[in-house]
């Protein structure tokens, strides 16, 4: 039995709970039929949503592959930024997000030019050891049901076919690219920093100078001194 199945049973089992104290309480059948689906709706709901949020990843995954697979295809850049937000709107729903869509969301930032948040989620995938999926023992129920699926996905290919071929394309690009990418990416962002350093520097003389240069001669302010000197007597 799946975790996920077995918390179905168990939250079935606390229904089954629940009308049974009802029963006893004298509650009127119908009134406890009532409550009784009631609960199955909002558990049926609930799920659906859960299972939702979780296919938002794996859709995250197939678009961003397509914009990252070298081909001849041009992008818009408002595609990318809208793939790029429904990538960051999945990390609200998830707060151990899997190393392979920090990964992709890096990927991202880097084909536009991002250097700042690149080296941010690739930081959390290269540098943090703790963030592999070896040490990730302690998992979330949003993790949990990401894997389930994700399995799933690999033992039935042919359920995703397209998102099985992406997964596997942004795990490559994970093992070739991600260390040489936050490398660079470190190196624009430093350059990034000088460069705005070396401007602040070049604005603070040019102001400097620019004060020096409005100062009259020293000839000509002691020419005003004498002059209204004379000008009093």
């Amino acid at each position: 039995m799946t975790s996920a199945n077995k918390r179905f049973t168990q939250k079935t089992i606390a229904v089954v709970v629940i009308v049974t104290l009802l029963y006893g309480a004298g509650v009127a059948p119908i009134a406890m039929l009532f409550v009784s689906g009631v609960i199955f709706i909002v558990m049926s709901i609930s799920r659906r949503v859960q299972t939702r949020e979780v296919e938002r990843i794996f859709d995250f995954y197939y678009a961003a592959e397509a914009i990252l697979r070298e081909e001849e295809r041009r992008w818009y850049g408002f595609e990318v930024a809208e793939v790029i937000e429904n990538g960051e709107l999945v990390l609200e729903t998830i707060p151990d997000p899997p190393p392979l869509h920090l990964f992709t969301l890096a990927a991202l930032y880097n084909l536009i030019g991002n250097a700042a948040a690149t080296s941010r989620y690739l930081s959390r995938v290269v540098d943090d050891e703790y963030s592999d999926e070896r040490h990730q023992d302690r998992p979330s129920p949003e993790l949990r049901r990401y894997v389930a699926l994700l399995r799933k996905i690999e033992a039935e290919p042919s359920l995703a076919p397209q998102t099985l071929g992406a997964i596997r394309s942004l795990e490559r690009m994970r093992r070739r690219q991600a260390a040489p990418m936050l490398a660079a990416s470190r190196r624009a962002l430093n350059s990034e920093i000088q460069g705005t350093v070396a401007e602040s520097t070049r604005s603070a003389t040019a102001a400097v100078q620019v004060n020096t240069g409005s100062r009259p001669p020293i000839h000509e302010l002691l020419h005003d001194i004498y002059s209204d000197e004379e000008s009093s007597n």
